[in-house]
């Protein structure tokens, strides 16, 4: 996987792909070595994270480190 080379949180996010549903996944941002900061994410995404973690190889695949995509220009 190649990465930009800003080490930028908000360029880099960690996904937890479902294991049933195609297409539903929980994604939040991390940086470039897929760290999640715990005390910058809101309550209920700190929550998502946590329940993702525990979930994996249950409902979740073990998580992905991707890129975010740039937002569109209008």
């Amino acid at each position: 996987m190649t990465h930009p080379a800003s080490n930028d949180p908000s360029a880099f996010e960690v996904r937890f792909n479902s294991l049933f549903a195609e297409g539903r996944a929980l994604a939040f941002p991390c940086d470039a070595q897929g760290r999640v900061d715990l005390n910058h994410l809101p309550n209920r995404a700190r929550c998502n994270y946590l329940f993702a973690r525990t979930m994996v190889g249950r409902d979740f695949s073990p998580p992905q480190l991707c890129t975010r995509a740039a937002p569109a220009l209008a």
